[in-house]
């Protein structure tokens, strides 16, 4: 197979939505342990925004995207267990802002029947993450008490709904007034109006009779961190895993003892999503959503050359629901 074009948006400098170019892009035959891919949907995540800013450098120039769903075209001679003609959805570090792309058989997984390529592009690395952070990073059952920050958003509304279905108490933070009902509707028990208290932790304190919540999953980084902090309970879990905010401040490990001996941790999912567990983590997202017990929603659609909108949009906080790209 010789080298084809296909349109691809590039980054050549990190700064802000204005240094996205749509142009073409020459793509090499997959590897031999890589499928070509030709992709039906986009999804738009938070790590796309740190990428492009430089707070995680990339080397440029860059295609950016790190969940996509879409077609096989073309498996190489070491894939098993995909064919042409799969329906397939992967995690990456970039890449799947383009209409085409080769991916790892690794990092990806097929689609059942009764999920569509639009919501798989829209949850894969959301629903992994939220996988990882209800059943891995801190194991949430119905005994436990939870907070869930910008509860709204993608991996938000998908962390509540987990938790409706696990039986844990959650209390959600989200942004506006307007977004109450939202976090309600997708399982939250109380609702905190970050803009409307002047004190995250105290409000925690009030719902939970004074004892604090086992476990915190914060993405909104440095403006929410202490607050987390302090709504923990004795022994409780800190889990920042975004930087919506900024990235948090750095703390002394004394402060966690001081709290009450809680932990903090800052996990990446491309550390848990390893190609031993990936499979077993998409197939439980994947049979969730199936059944109904998660009920992923899409937000707006942008087309590739409109991706620059789009990270306005998600940039602003006013998004509801995941973003999508049709290629």
């Amino acid at each position: 197979m010789t080298k084809e074009v296909f349109k691809a948006v590039f980054i050549d400098a990190h700064g802000g939505p204005e240094v996205f170019a749509l142009r073409d892009h020459e793509l090499p035959p997959p590897a031999a342990d890589e499928m070509r891919v030709r992709h039906t949907a986009i999804g738009l995540n938070f790590i796309d925004i740190y990428q492009r800013t430089g707070l995680y450098p990339v080397a440029l120039p860059a295609i950016l995207g790190s969940e996509a769903a879409g077609v096989v075209e073309v498996v190489g001679d070491r894939v098993d267990g995909f064919a042409p003609g799969d329906r397939i959805a992967y995690l990456a570090t970039g890449g799947a802002y383009a209409q085409v792309a080769n991916v790892s058989a690794a990092i990806a997984a097929k689609i059942p029947n009764g999920v569509s390529d639009e919501i798989a592009a829209a949850v894969f690395l959301k629903g992994m993450t939220a996988e990882m952070l209800v059943r891995q990073v801190f194991a949430l059952t119905a005994d436990h008490a939870c907070l869930i920050h910008a509860a709204a958003g993608g991996v938000g509304t998908l962390l509540c709904q987990w938790a409706r279905h696990i039986g844990a108490r959650t209390i959600a933070v989200v942004g506006s007034e307007e977004k109450v009902a939202i976090a309600k509707d997708n399982g939250a028990d109380d609702v905190i109006v970050r803009i409307q208290t002047d004190s995250i932790s105290n409000d925690v304190r009030r719902l939970t009779d004074g004892r604090g919540v086992d476990v915190v999953y914060d993405s909104v980084g440095a403006a929410t961190f202490h607050a987390s902090l302090d709504s923990l309970a004795m022994r409780g879990h800190m889990v920042t895993y975004g930087n919506a905010s900024g990235p948090v401040p750095a703390i002394e490990p004394l402060e966690l003892g001081r709290r009450g001996s809680i932990t903090l941790t800052r996990p990446i999912l491309f550390h848990y999503a390893t190609p031993d567990r990936l499979p077993d983590m998409a197939a439980t997202l994947f049979e969730l959503i199936a059944e109904g017990a998660l009920k992923p929603t899409t937000g707006r659609h942008f087309k590739l050359d409109e991706v620059a909108a789009a990270h306005r949009l998600l940039e602003s906080g006013k998004s509801v629901g995941a973003i999508v790209l049709t290629p």
